[in-house]
């Protein structure tokens, strides 16, 4: 949930936008692990560095120049994300009192204790993390959402925190296919349809992920490893981390089989994207695809011409 929010509120940070008002009632669960950032009624959109604001938020999650009634930018924000993260995590706010003017204090002059005070199972990662987002200072906080954000998937890929059985988890699949060249011209919600509609798994070196003759109802992206196409035992082409296989079955307007086998020659992962789910897509999706495909096409047409002419 937070490695979303970060994702949401960069990209309206980029639209000069300043929320003003991050708190658990406005990040909405859209279902799944899925979840929306709403009521961008007290929000700024910034005609500069800064903004001179008065006192709009709520105040349990205020960052200190807010409560001061200082200057702000988007770091305010990264503050009051930091709050809702400990108030997650905790299940109690970072700072409880009976009045307005005792909040205001501890905000600006105290730090609360780590979460995992009151969790002993979070770790410290989580801490310095929560810590690092409630700064008080603004040199001491985060001062991008990305590195916020690198944080958080950094942290859900090690095994220190949260369980493992989930290998792919949807902060780890966004990291991986913002990495990819494949997709380097998608955008952050695109990449966020790609996720949802595929499927990821592991690939052990030898395993045979596709068939001369079966039916393709997918293509397949290695986010990690090697493959070698082969037809009839002869060698074709080898594959690695970013190159695509088995999309001919999304591309062509008939029925399509496989032309050649795939197989594992160094343990890989694997993102399968189903055709049908593809073509039921939104249209930004599908031109991304398609773009991407074609740059492929001509990229290994202009190799098989520089073969055959033997330059």
């Amino acid at each position: 949930m937070s490695f979303k929010c970060t994702r949401a509120l960069e990209f309206a940070h980029k639209m000069g936008i300043t929320h003003r008002d991050i708190k658990p009632a406005n990040i909405l669960h859209a279902g799944g692990s899925d979840v929306k950032v709403t009521d961008f009624g007290a929000a700024l959109i910034a005609t500069g560095e800064t903004t001179q604001i008065a006192a709009i938020g709520s105040p349990a999650y205020m960052s200190p120049e807010q409560v001061k009634e200082q200057q702000l930018d988007h770091r305010t924000d990264i503050y009051s994300m930091g709050v809702v993260m400990y108030h997650l995590l905790t299940g109690r706010l970072p700072f409880l009192a009976s009045n307005n003017f005792s909040l205001i204090y501890q905000i600006t002059n105290v730090d609360p204790p780590p979460p995992s005070a009151f969790r002993p199972e979070v770790p410290a990662s989580i801490d310095r993390i929560v810590a690092r987002a409630m700064a008080k200072s603004l040199d001491d906080r985060y001062t991008e959402w990305e590195e916020f954000s690198l944080d958080l998937a950094d942290v859900f890929r090690s095994e220190q925190f949260g369980a493992r059985a989930e290998v792919f988890g949807d902060s780890d699949k966004f990291e991986t296919l913002r990495k990819l060249p494949f997709f380097e011209k998608f955008t952050d919600a695109e990449l966020w349809e790609v996720a949802r509609i595929s499927a990821w798994r592991g690939a052990t070196k030898g395993e045979v992920l596709m068939r001369e003759g079966e039916s393709g109802e997918f293509f397949c992206i290695l986010a990690q490893g090697e493959v070698k196409v082969t037809k009839k035992g002869k060698l074709l082409n080898i594959l690695r981390t970013g190159e695509c296989f088995g999309e001919m079955a999304y591309l062509s307007k008939t029925a399509q089989v496989r032309g050649a086998d795939v197989t594992v020659t160094d343990d890989a992962k694997i993102i399968s994207v189903p055709t049908e789910k593809l073509a039921a897509s939104s249209d930004g999706c599908r031109h991304q695809f398609d773009r991407a495909f074609m740059e492929i096409l001509v990229e290994r047409l202009t190799m098989a011409n520089i073969r055959l002419s033997g330059v």
